[in-house]
């Protein structure tokens, strides 16, 4: 049964410690909590430009307008969502609609289902009727959990890294 308790929400200054945590706790994995994060940046910073990006504003040429989260259970961040509004083409092949995580420590609470469930509500009030969600084929964690959430499979393809690729379509 997923937590109710975890909610997504905005970064705020205050996160700044915990934010930098899960972003290193991450790092070791592969996996980049926060997303364009520079550790060099006034964290008051970073957190405007996501602001920003969620307004599609000052967008580089390469992203499109987006939604970041964090996953609050209880004051505790336990993971992330990005949330795209619309897809470019490299989106379009590997990396979706909607990007999730969960801390190592945090793992194996039904945290990702939510996180993703959630993340489709954000999605269709940009108006996205149709979901692309998209994690490596080996990810059997991910997998279950994007196909718990309604997925189905597309294909599976090649990344750019050359890995598999499974993609899903909800909606």
């Amino acid at each position: 049964m997923p937590d109710q308790r975890l909610i997504l929400r905005p970064v705020v200054p205050e996160d700044e410690d915990a934010f930098r945590r899960a972003h290193r706790a991450l790092a070791a994995d592969g996996f980049a909590f926060g997303l364009w994060y520079d550790e060099d940046m006034p964290f008051a910073r970073y957190v405007e430009r996501l602001a920003e990006q969620e307004r599609g504003e000052n967008l580089p040429d390469n992203r499109v307008p987006g939604s970041f989260r964090v996953a609050d259970v209880d004051g505790v961040i336990v993971g992330r969502a990005s949330i795209r509004h619309r897809l470019n083409d490299w989106l379009l092949q590997e990396g979706g609609h909607i990007g999730y995580g969960v801390l190592p420590e945090h793992r194996r609470r039904g945290y990702a289902t939510e996180i993703l469930r959630q993340s489709l509500g954000i999605v269709a009030g940009h108006g996205v009727e149709r979901v692309l969600v998209t994690c490596d084929d080996d990810n059997v964690g991910s997998a279950a959990v994007i196909e718990r959430c309604g997925g189905v499979l597309a294909e599976v393809g090649v990344g750019h890294d050359g890995q598999a690729l499974r993609r899903y379509w909800i909606g």
